[in-house]
């Protein structure tokens, strides 16, 4: 061990290599539940130059690489369960060109969402991409993040127009160029994009940026019924109304906002709404959904122009996770992710509303109700074997939900280690050709192993 981290100091300098146990442990775990690990060795690389030899090393002597950002993935992406290295991104965190007539931007990938979208305000520009947590923009690619606006503006994938990676043997490539389109070649961007770090490390992102709309517009609707508000959300879509997010919260996550923030929301099941463009089409566009939400009766509908207000209105939904967690203490949050078509939506939620009641659990359901992705938060008790077995059992009856009615496992937080068992099943005969990818890029099996296939 002494002679392998001296030989990575020899590499890169001593300063940018870690064994140091507080070093080890910060990145022995990432933000899921799943138990921690050691890495050997964390090395903080400042070019894709010493990227390029740190893989290159660890492939000659099969040493295990793992790409980490901030650690906020939620199914086990970078936990190093086979040891090995750690490669922090951290420090490649510039932005390094704003192209603002081509609405492109360059970026190392450890800048952050925020960070971004700071330096890109002065252009009179952003990055919609919205994850909740502040990820670096490497970790959000490889993991293909969407959130709270890919009803309007995509998933991650579809932001990329390039991307510098580097692949297992320290080859350097680039999967795309700065072109609006291409029909050039097999599509290496949507196939690095979601690989979580198995076919190779990210060190640059050419990414579609948007300019910032004129006006914006949120609401909040409530309604008896989860099905009369997710109605109402394909009504408003059919309608061709350019909604930038639509979320849903179901009443027990009302309940705990109301708690935790001693607000007096309604508790029932309720639309967080957002509108965005310029001010004569968003007057229309209000107005028109303000119709559509009364034919699906609800309850009580409100909006918000003001900066200030629209913040407060958006507080239940933003601060969610953090009201479960203060108010929970001494649990770990357990965050479950499925897609499904968006008219299986309703049945989704109804069938994990009576399944949690039916195995006596205590969960939230929330949901990116725009475009079929659905969550249930639930607080697990980790030295409580019951606790954790009933979870699973609560997650894997989620899934066969969603694989029954042509969904997916996984819509946004991606496979890592919690999801790499329902693979095979989703994926039938394409799953052999994904191991085959796999092979061909890493033959070696040292980058991220373990995850997405077991």
């Amino acid at each position: 061990m002494e002679n392998f981290i001296l030989k990575l100091k020899e590499l890169i300098g001593p300063d940018l290599v870690s064994g140091n146990e507080t070093v080890l442990e910060q990145h022995s775990r990432d933000e899921s539940y799943h138990t921690p690990h050691l890495p050997q060795a964390v090395v903080f690389p400042e070019s894709v130059e010493q990227v390029r030899k740190v893989v290159a090393f660890a492939n000659e002597n099969r040493i295990p690489v793992i790409p980490f950002g901030l650690g906020s993935s939620l199914e086990g992406h970078v936990i190093p369960y086979q040891g090995g290295i750690m490669l922090d991104m951290m420090r490649m965190n510039k932005v390094v060109e704003v192209l603002d007539r081509d609405f492109i931007v360059r970026v190392q990938p450890g800048v952050t969402r925020t960070q971004l979208n700071r330096e890109l305000k002065k252009y009179g520009l952003f990055f919609p991409v919205d994850p909740g947590a502040d990820a670096t923009l490497g970790g959000m690619a490889a993991t293909n993040a969407s959130g709270t606006t890919s009803v309007k503006y995509g998933v991650m994938r579809d932001q990329v127009y390039d991307l510098e990676v580097v692949l297992a043997d320290g080859t350097v490539i680039h999967t795309g160029s700065l072109a609006a389109k291409s029909s050039s070649g097999y599509h290496l961007n949507g196939l690095m994009v979601g690989s979580e770090g198995t076919l190779g490390v990210i060190t640059e992102l050419a990414l579609k940026v948007y300019g910032i709309p004129e006006a914006m517009v949120a609401a909040r609707a409530v309604f008896e019924t989860v099905r009369q508000a997710v109605d109402a959300v394909v009504a408003i879509r059919q309608a061709g109304i350019p909604m930038e997010r639509m979320e849903l919260v179901d009443k027990r996550s009302l309940q705990q906002a109301n708690r935790f923030m001693g607000t007096s929301y309604p508790e029932w099941p309720t639309l967080f709404l957002e509108f965005t463009g310029n001010e004569s089409g968003l007057k229309q566009d209000v107005n028109f959904a303000k119709d559509i939400l009364a034919e699906f009766q609800c309850k009580n509908v409100m909006f918000e122009k003001d900066e200030k207000a629209r913040h407060k209105l958006w507080d239940a939904r933003h601060k969610l996770a953090y009201a479960f967690v203060r108010g929970t203490p001494g649990k770990k949050m357990m965050v479950t992710d499925a897609c499904v078509p968006l008219h299986f939506l309703p049945e989704a939620i109804e069938d994990t509303r009576k399944t949690l009641d039916r195995m006596g659990m205590d969960g939230a359901i929330v949901g990116h109700v725009g475009d079929g992705n659905y969550h249930v938060i639930l607080m697990i008790d980790m030295g409580n074997e019951n606790e954790i077995r009933q979870a699973q059992a609560l997650n894997e009856h989620i899934v066969s939900f969603a694989l029954s009615k042509g969904g997916t496992c996984t819509g946004e937080h991606g496979v890592g280690i919690g999801k790499a068992k329902y693979q095979r099943e989703e994926h039938g005969p394409a799953y052999g050709m994904m191991k085959k990818i796999k092979d061909l890029f890493d033959p070696n099996h040292i980058l991220n192993p373990g995850k997405i296939f077991i």
